[in-house]
């Protein structure tokens, strides 16, 4: 993703020289290329983790523009904060709400998993005497051992939310552990264990609404996974589901929606033996231009890129980070006699002429994912949303 100076610096203001630009077009680019490859499944769009740090409530509404007839979070919070925005959406809790929480789901419409009898019997509670049944998705641990109910109380606990009055078995499902690793057999496995549970079911007369089991990587890359409904998060950001994969097509037509950047804010040249920042661990070997520039650890960008070769682009060109990240700042090393100046921008996550830093580069150098990349980005830094 490109970097717009123009828009970003009119829309941040002078309180601060740095900002997260989300291109919602990607986004809806993203939900359509997704929607098209699942069809005639429908596309989940997962926005939980406020939108994988993208923001949830503009997300889903590129993704729903895009394609996609259902929305997926992890918490009642998020799902809450949907409908206060107006979403009207079916929205999905990918993981079974507390027994407190369920009175809210059904205020808030949402569409809740279940894997424990105690949670059914909440939920029981909650939607008795209301208008309409609550849909219910049962969800089944067919081997990643997180949460969900083994094959045998999967089957139970479907048959008792069908024998509820009050409740509507909407859907059983499942969560790949390795769909992301294409050649893995674990995947076919847990899909066969899905199917082979939803036969079971079938065979006493009662069958879900809907099936669904693929993830991001379940629907790039496992077809026979897409059954009636696939939940993809990563993808819809732009984000190949691992490093391994992305130059795989269909991975290779998404197109990433966030970038990061600051203006630098301060400009120095350094003598040759001078050290840098705390700990005065980086040494330059020559006299150089050293450009501040206001992100730090407060704002996502980890410190472990102080000694594993982060990067940040200026100019349209790589320079290193120069010495420890900081809590609100980091130094660049931008070569003798460079031509940068406060004001110019730095691009930590995005394109800058010919060169690009994306979320998997960063997260390979730090032994990390793009998922926890981009969650990464905090709070106060300022998004700014080109439409």
């Amino acid at each position: 993703m490109t970097v717009h100076p123009g828009p970003a610096r009119s829309r941040v203001g002078a309180h601060r020289q740095a900002w997260a630009e989300v291109d919602l077009g990607a986004i809806r680019a993203n939900a359509a290329l997704l929607a098209k490859l699942a069809a005639p499944a429908e596309l989940c769009a997962v926005v939980k983790a406020w939108g994988y740090g993208h923001g949830p409530v503009e997300v889903a509404e590129a993704a729903v523009d895009g394609g996609a007839t259902w929305l997926a979070v992890a918490l009642v919070e998020e799902g809450r904060h949907l409908r206060d925005a107006g979403i009207t959406a079916p929205i999905l809790l990918l993981s079974e709400p507390p027994a407190d929480a369920m009175a809210e789901v059904v205020r808030s419409q949402l569409t809740p998993t279940v894997y424990t009898r105690s949670g059914i019997d909440a939920l029981v509670e909650a939607a008795s005497g209301g208008r309409r049944p609550v849909g219910v998705h049962v969800k089944v641990d067919t081997g990643m051992h997180r949460v969900g109910a083994s094959p045998d109380d999967a089957v139970a606990l479907a048959r008792l939310v069908a024998a509820h009055r009050s409740l509507e078995f909407d859907a059983l499902w499942t969560h790949f552990a390795v769909a992301d690793e294409p050649a893995d057999a674990a995947t076919g496995q847990q899909l066969a264990l899905l199917l082979a549970t939803a036969a079971r079911l079938a065979a006493d007369g009662i069958r879900p609404h809907l099936l669904h089991a693929a993830n991001s990587a379940g629907t790039l890359l496992h077809p026979a996974s897409r059954l009636d409904l696939v939940r993809c998060g990563i993808a819809l950001y732009g984000l190949a589901p691992a490093a391994a994969v992305i130059e795989r097509p269909p991975c290779t037509g998404l197109q990433p929606a966030l970038s990061l950047a600051a203006q630098v804010s301060h400009v120095k040249t350094v003598e040759a033996g001078e050290r840098l920042s705390y700990g005065l661990k980086y040494r330059v070997a020559t006299r150089t231009v050293v450009a501040t520039v206001p992100l730090g650890y407060a704002d996502g960008v980890t410190r472990l890129l102080s000694s594993t070769g982060g990067q940040v682009l200026i100019g349209g060109r790589r320079h290193p980070i120069a010495g420890t990240v900081t809590m609100d700042q980091i130094l660049v090393d931008c070569g003798p006699d460079a031509d940068v100046a406060a004001g110019d921008i730095a691009i930590l996550l995005g394109r800058q002429g010919d060169e690009e830093i994306t979320a998997w580069e960063w997260a390979e150098r730090v032994g990390s994912i793009a998922y926890e990349v981009v969650c990464g980005v905090s709070s106060r830094v300022p998004r700014v949303y080109r439409r």
